[in-house]
């Protein structure tokens, strides 16, 4: 089969976070304190699991947009920092349920929770802090933002669902795909960037500005994670390389690898993923695949044009730190590829 070529073209693109953090980080100090009140309980498991998970790292991108948003209408209450910790609650709780049904056994490149105290536990103390994020919510006053983010944990729960539903499906769509990450992905986004405006009393049209960005830049996001499973870095990805593929995930690149496959190549895209024969020699033959069909390489095209679309929503807004800042979070979610 031969040496397996780079798995994606160079890609140009270029951003950093450092605008994001040094834009949000006296908020941000605020919101890393509030995470570990409100993760504290009297039940000592609790706060043992939760702070696991909330101690492992992770960029806190999503309660960063929540900060970056309401700033960028010149929020100056106390509102914003609630609704960043729970979107940040919201977020964990959704890692700790999908590291159970998906019996992953790392997370940010340490054990996950599952792992030491079990699936009941990481399921539970998801349901606790998604409870604590609601109550934060309802502590703001704001029934337009609870609605928003509660809109949201429903739309999530739908998307993990219907990524069962598709799981280990080759006829999987592309549409059908996007259609996941819209839900289980890209909705928390949307959310984190509309409850900023909305706090801040911007205008509907702004709004809708912010939750278009977090949406195309949501579904940037879990793109380059996609093609980052056949070829990145178990620590910058928090997981092992190749999880997805053994755990029998249809993610973009390989709808696009068997779309283009001939009849032996499809059989060894359903062997693999529907029929679980998916060893390190299946993974090689798989990114070999995935090489000759430019299915890396398109996925992030894919990528791009997303994050243009996230950048095309923040067009109609005056140019500020702030609206630079959200730019650049846009290059550095796909520049991860590099």
């Amino acid at each position: 089969m031969g040496s397996v070529a780079p798995l994606v073209k160079e890609n140009k693109t270029s951003g950093s976070v450092k605008p994001i953090v040094d834009l949000t980080r006296s908020d941000m100090e605020r919101v890393n304190a509030l995470i570990l009140s409100k993760a504290g309980s009297d039940v000592e498991m609790i706060p043992e699991v939760a702070n696991h998970l909330i101690s492992s790292g992770g960029k806190r991108l999503r309660p960063m947009l929540t900060l970056a948003t309401a700033a960028l209408f010149g929020y100056r209450g106390e509102h914003h920092i609630r609704l960043a910790t729970s979107v940040e609650f919201m977020h964990t709780a959704t890692l700790l349920h999908d590291d159970v049904v998906d019996e992953s056994d790392l997370r940010r490149g340490k054990s996950s929770a599952r792992m030491i105290w079990g699936n009941q536990a990481s399921v539970l103390v998801g349901d606790f802090l998604l409870g604590q994020a609601f109550r934060m919510m309802v502590e703001t006053g704001s029934m337009e933002a609870l609605s928003v983010l509660s809109d949201a944990a429903a739309v999530i729960a739908e998307g993990e669902v219907l990524q069962l539903s598709v799981s280990k499906k080759m006829e999987t769509t592309e549409d059908d795909y996007i259609a996941v990450i819209r839900g289980k992905t890209a909705e928390l986004f949307a959310a984190a960037a509309e409850v900023g405006p909305i706090i801040a009393g911007a205008t509907a049209a702004d709004r809708k500005a912010l939750r278009d960005y977090g949406m195309a830049l949501g579904i940037a996001f879990q793109l380059v994670d996609d093609v980052l499973d056949y070829g990145g870095d178990s620590a910058d990805l928090g997981k092992n390389v190749g999880d997805d593929f053994r755990e029998g995930k249809v993610t973009l690149p390989i709808i696009l690898a068997y779309q283009r496959g001939n009849d032996d190549e499809k059989a060894f895209w359903r062997n693999a993923i529907e029929g679980g024969e998916n060893d390190d020699a299946a993974l090689e033959k798989a990114r070999f695949l995935l090489e000759k069909h430019a299915a890396l390489a398109d996925s992030v095209d894919r990528a791009l044009s997303y994050g243009e679309a996230a950048r095309a929503a923040l067009s109609g807004l005056p140019r500020s730190d702030g609206r630079h800042a959200l730019e650049e979070v846009i290059d550095f979610c796909i520049a991860r590829i590099n």
